[in-house]
C-alpha cells in the first residue's frame, strides 16, 4: 500500500470561546481537515498527510496554509481561488456540547472538484482517501459526481476510501437530498464512519446495528457506528461486534470528537491493528480531545 493518506473538504476559520465571557480565539479547523490533522499525529513519520481543498489568495488564506503546513499536513494540493476566500465558523458551548454558526457563502473550497485533472493529481498515488457529507454539502451536483467518479479510480489504482456522513441538515436544501447523497457516496467508499445520533435523526434507525447493515447492503465492507459515550458497533463483512469505550473522566468540549475518533481509528487500521484495537485507539484518540476546548488538541 502507499503511505499516503489524503483527506479532502473544506478548513474554515475557527471562531472557538476562550473561557472568558465574550472573547473567542481565532484558529483553523473543519472536520476533515481535523482527522487529517490528527491523523497526521497517529501515524508514523513515513507516512504522508496531504489535504486536497481551495482557499482564497487573501491573507487570511496565507495564514490557513502556513498552519496546515506548521502541523505536517502537505498543502501541494489546496489550490488558490482569486475572488474567493475561506469560511469562518464560531462555536457556542452549553454544558461540553457545542453549536455553530457558519458564513461560508464565499469559500473556494466549494470548488475543489471543479477541475478533474486536477483532483485525479491529487488523489494519485494514496493508500487511503478520506471524505465526508459536508464535502459533498459544500459542492453542487455535478462536481459531486466529479468526486465520487475519481474515488473510483483512485480505488481501482489500490487506494481504500473512508466516508463519514457527517450529516448536517442546515447545508442540504432538504433532507431527501442530503439522504441520496449520502447514500450514493457511501456505496463509493470501503469505510463508513457513521454517527448513530445523527443517522437515527435523518433516516429513522431503530439501533447502531440498522445503521450498519444498511451501509453494508449499499456496498460499504467495514462499518463503524460511533455512539458518542455509549458502546460502538462494527459490520465487518456481515460480522457484528459491539465495543464497549472507555470511560471518560472530563468532557470540556466535543467539537472535533467523531473526526479525532476517525483519525485514530484508521491510522490504527492502516497500521495492521485488529478491529478492536481500532476502535479503542479511535476511541482514546477522541477522549483526548473531548477533554480540551478546541477542534485542534495538543
Amino acid at each position: 500500500m502507499q503511505r499516503r493518506f489524503v483527506s479532502v473538504g473544506e478548513c474554515m476559520v475557527e471562531m472557538a470561546p476562550t473561557g472568558t465571557a465574550g472573547t473567542f480565539a481565532m484558529g483553523f479547523a473543519g472536520d476533515t481537515f481535523n482527522t487529517a490533522w490528527y491523523a497526521r499525529r497517529a501515524l508514523p513519520d513515513d507516512w504522508r498527510v496531504d489535504y486536497v481543498s481551495c482557499v482564497g489568495t487573501d491573507p487570511v488564506s496565507d495564514r490557513m496554509l502556513a498552519f496546515m503546513e506548521h502541523g505536517g499536513v502537505g498543502t501541494t494540493h489546496v489550490a488558490r481561488i482569486p475572488d474567493r476566500t475561506v469560511g469562518l465558523y464560531l462555536i457556542e458551548l452549553s454544558d461540553g456540547e457545542r453549536s455553530f454558526v457558519y458564513w461560508r457563502g464565499q469559500s473556494a473550497a466549494r470548488l475543489l472538484a471543479r477541475d478533474p485533472a486536477r483532483l485525479d493529481a491529487a488523489l494519485d498515488g494514496a493508500g487511503l482517501v478520506y471524505f465526508s457529507g459536508i464535502t459533498l454539502a459544500i459542492l453542487d451536483a455535478r462536481d459531486r459526481a466529479v468526486l465520487l467518479e475519481a474515488l473510483d479510480r483512485g480505488r481501482a489504482a489500490g487506494a481504500q476510501v473512508a466516508f463519514d456522513p457527517n450529516l448536517r441538515p442546515r447545508l442540504w436544501p432538504d433532507l431527501d437530498a442530503m439522504r441520496a447523497a449520502v447514500t450514493k457516496a457511501a456505496a463509493h467508499a470501503d469505510i463508513v464512519l457513521p454517527s448513530f445520533d445523527d443517522e437515527a435523526a435523518v433516516f429513522g434507525d431503530a439501533s447502531p446495528e440498522a445503521t450498519a447493515r444498511r451501509y453494508a447492503a449499499g456496498g460499504a465492507k467495514l462499518v463503524v457506528v460511533k455512539n458518542g459515550p455509549g458502546e460502538m458497533l462494527t459490520l465487518d463483512a456481515g460480522t457484528v461486534a459491539v465495543h464497549a469505550p472507555e470511560r471518560v473522566a472530563r468532557v470540556e468540549d466535543t467539537t472535533a470528537a467523531g473526526d479525532s475518533f476517525n483519525a485514530g481509528f484508521l491510522a490504527a487500521r492502516l497500521g495492521g491493528a485488529s478491529l478492536a484495537n481500532t476502535v479503542r485507539e479511535g476511541a482514546r484518540t477522541a477522549a483526548r480531545v473531548i477533554g480540551a476546548r478546541g477542534a485542534l488538541v495538543g
